[in-house]
């Protein structure tokens, strides 16, 4: 296996492997952020919480299509990955 598909491969896996998990890290403290920062102004402006709860039901939905689309990056880039079967006979060619 030459060197430059080794860390080519090393980079998809890493991407793979680490990309949704971070992405979901991500948008869960943004939705726990934009969550508390609606019910803090729904506390100090009653009269404003049907506009604030629209407000945080938008910018809740566009974050969790950011990850819907990490999700499906991921499912692409983990198709392109090779079977670990492969990856060892290639290991036993090179001893």
């Amino acid at each position: 296996m030459d060197t430059g598909v080794g860390l080519y491969l090393l980079g998809l896996a890493l991407a793979t492997g680490l990309g949704l998990p971070i992405a979901v890290i991500g948008a869960g403290m943004g939705q726990g952020r934009a969550a508390a920062g609606a019910l803090e102004g729904m506390a100090r402006q009653p009269e404003m919480a049907g506009r604030i709860q629209t407000g945080m039901i938008l910018s809740l939905a566009i974050i969790e299509s950011l990850v819907i689309f990490a999700l499906v990056i991921f499912f692409m880039l983990s198709g392109k990955l090779p079977a670990v079967t492969d990856l060892v006979s290639e290991l036993q060619k090179l001893k």
